[in-house]
């Protein structure tokens, strides 16, 4: 309010206030004559109240200058994301995926067509697009359920992996529905379903599919009460014929080298039961594991698991980080003799429930340079023949998983991708426990409208679909298998009058090159001599540290 010309005038950010005011008592003094009035009271008096406790709060400065009308810039930021999804973003902005990588997966999932009209939306002539050449004898691939066999020679139980399969994601992070649709699913389609790090729940045990088994930092379902590993629980554990493989994660990409806790109001009794901690008390996820800390301990974590486990295939995830790091686990591996059955690279365009915010944007290999680097080392080592690896981050098309493929991985994991299939409508709420597909959420309320029956048969026909574009485009270049699919096939524009093949764009060692000291690439030639199998600390870490002198 201001005094002008000796008058009270308004201003017009309280206009709101005053006329909420001014209703209100319009509505008192019209409940005499009708009693209908009582809505107006009811209304504009919670509006006033509204307006004045926005006047007296201290926290919001716009609430204090704008009273009521602030709620309307609160609701509108609010749906901001739906709104630009909606009705602002083009078909091709990625955010984190498209409406047309969205629709194809919603439409493979519904069993409907997913041809596209009138041609390629794509700008094919900027930097960056990528493709396949085809073939003047194109083939026919009758079958498209390809399988990778997983197992070295200690592993007396290897497993017949199909080339796509659910990445991790934990009972927790997403609904006891969403996991029962996504395991029964995976049962239909025969191919696998990682626990993500909450463990086991009942809700992968109800449909029989097969299980990857993560075990991470906090050792979920195998664990003493102080957090520590439990071998018994995990003999346990692994014995279930459900679990085909075991999943040490070492690191993912949306959150690399960092740890979580579930605050004590969120474990509701399902997940105390799967995580097998107590209800009442933070669950805490430490940023490193306690059962190992050196390369070489690691390996022996690897030969543990697997003698427990009765020869059960099992490895580890990473998102890769300094590459010291990775070189010191592959001398590890050559020096103690032991393997893992295989390696998951994990890129860090990976998607989490929730993150920090520089943590998603900054931290991380991304999945081309992740999964070159392993392929490399393994290859120059010569251990790649005897080692899978698996590969993910924002993998959900035919074309994704061939040019994965051909950088190097044998198969390849979604998360996103299953998630659409279930009905996510990437509303980013994740994190807020408010997701409105009833995905992502441990909210009853909103989880138990996702219909189990209807989902399982959308998850099956998502992983059967894309199987079966990735068949069509091995046709279409003449080959006949994803094993096939090398760097040479996979075609890149990086200028403007520029094209060139994988082959021509990346460096690949051959064959034992880092062991006979003749690779020239930067990376390695920087820090594959200097990495040691019995730490994983920095090379020369003593040379380089500041000395610190105390008076």
């Amino acid at each position: 309010m201001f005094k002008a010309r000796g008058l009270t005038r308004i201003a017009p950010r309280n206009i709101a206030l005053a006329v909420c005011l001014a209703l209100l008592v319009v509505s008192l003094v019209g409940v005499w004559y009708s009693l209908a009035w009582l809505v107006g009271v009811v209304v504009f008096g919670a509006l006033t109240a509204l307006g004045i406790h926005d006047r007296v709060q201290k926290r919001r400065t716009v609430s204090r200058n704008y009273p009521i009308l602030a709620h309307f810039r609160y609701f509108l930021e609010s749906i901001g994301p739906e709104i630009r999804q909606y009705f602002i973003q083009s078909d091709l902005d990625e955010r984190p995926f498209s409406r047309e990588q969205r629709a194809m997966v919603y439409q493979r999932s519904k069993n409907e067509g997913d041809k596209k009209p009138f041609g390629s939306l794509l700008q094919m002539y900027h930097s960056g697009h990528e493709w396949i050449n085809h073939s003047v004898l194109p083939s026919k691939v009758e079958e498209s359920d390809f399988r990778v066999r997983v197992g070295g020679k200690r592993c007396t139980q290897p497993y017949h992996a199909s080339v796509l399969n659910i990445s991790a994601m934990s009972f927790g992070s997403l609904s006891g529905h969403a996991i029962e649709a996504l395991n029964a699913g995976a049962a239909k389609g025969g191919f696998y379903h990682d626990t993500g790090e909450g463990s086991i729940s009942r809700y992968h045990r109800m449909h029989g599919g097969d299980l990857v088994w993560e075990i991470a930092s906090g050792y979920f379902g195998c664990r003493h009460d102080d957090g520590t590993f439990n071998e018994e629980r995990f003999a346990e554990n692994a014995s279930i014929d459900q679990v085909k493989m075991i999943e040490i994660k070492l690191s993912q990409g949306a959150k690399p080298g960092h740890g979580g806790i579930l605050p004590a109001a969120k474990v509701t009794k399902e997940i105390a039961e799967a995580r097998e901690v107590p209800m009442g008390q933070d669950v805490v996820s430490p940023a490193a594991h306690s059962a190992f800390s050196t390369p070489m301990e690691l390996m022996d974590f690897i030969g543990r698991l697997r003698t427990l486990s009765n020869g059960k295939p099992v490895g580890f995830k990473l998102a890769i980080g300094h590459p010291w790091e990775w070189f010191a686990i592959v001398k590890a591996m050559l020096e103690s003799g032991e393997r893992p059955d295989f390696i998951v690279v994990d890129g860090g365009e990976g998607g989490t429930g929730a993150a920090p915010l520089e943590l998603i944007n900054h931290m991380g290999v991304p999945l081309t340079e992740a999964l070159m680097l392993v392929h490399n080392s393994l290859v120059g080592a010569g251990l790649r023949d005897e080692i899978r690896v698996g590969a993910a981050g924002k993998v959900m098309s035919g074309f994704n998983i061939a040019r994965t493929l051909a950088l190097g991985a044998d198969w390849c994991n979604s998360a996103r991708g299953f998630m659409f299939s279930l009905g996510c409508i990437q509303a980013l709420n994740c994190h807020s426990d408010k997701c409105p597909s009833g995905v992502a959420t441990q909210d009853p309320r909103r989880s138990r409208h996702l219909d189990v029956a209807d989902k399982t048969e959308r998850v099956y026909n998502f992983h059967k679909n894309t199987l079966k574009a990735l068949a069509e485009m091995l046709g279409a270049a003449g080959l006949h298998h994803p094993s096939e699919l090398g760097p040479h096939h996979i075609i890149r524009r990086v200028s403007d009058n520029e094209i060139q093949s994988y082959d021509q764009l990346f460096t690949f060692l051959k064959p034992n090159e880092l062991l006979e000291s003749t690779c020239e690439h930067t990376v390695f030639k920087k820090y594959w001599e200097s990495a040691r199998s019995d730490t994983f600390m920095p090379p020369n870490v003593s040379e380089r540290l500041p000395a610190i002198h105390l008076e």
